[in-house]
């Protein structure tokens, strides 16, 4: 499994994975809506698919949401289904509001 470093990059609105030597191995786009982080894309460079880049990213993104004490939306199919196999992150979904 490859080594990944996740930071926020807010000027281009996306986290970003590298390795330890900052090669860009992928991200995760998303917008704010308030304090809500909505995830709407996760991308990993091909040459660094299958070697568990995306999985990384997606719980170091909800690490650092976490430590905001911000929720989430997730529009992108993978990190929906990433949130849904790890109950421990499910509290950060951001709740149905009701009118």
């Amino acid at each position: 499994m490859t080594t990944v470093l996740v930071d926020d990059v807010p000027e281009l609105d996306r986290f970003e994975a590298r390795d330890p030597q900052g090669e860009l191995l992928g991200f995760a786009a998303y917008t704010l809506d308030g304090s809500t982080v909505v995830f709407i894309h996760t991308e990993v460079d091909p040459e660094h698919e299958g070697q568990g880049v995306a999985s990384q990213l997606v719980q170091g993104a909800l690490d650092l949401v976490r430590a905001r004490g911000a929720d989430v939306v997730a529009l992108c199919p993978y990190t929906k289904a990433w949130i849904r196999k790890h109950p421990d992150y499910q509290d950060l979904v951001r709740a149905t509001r009701t009118a």
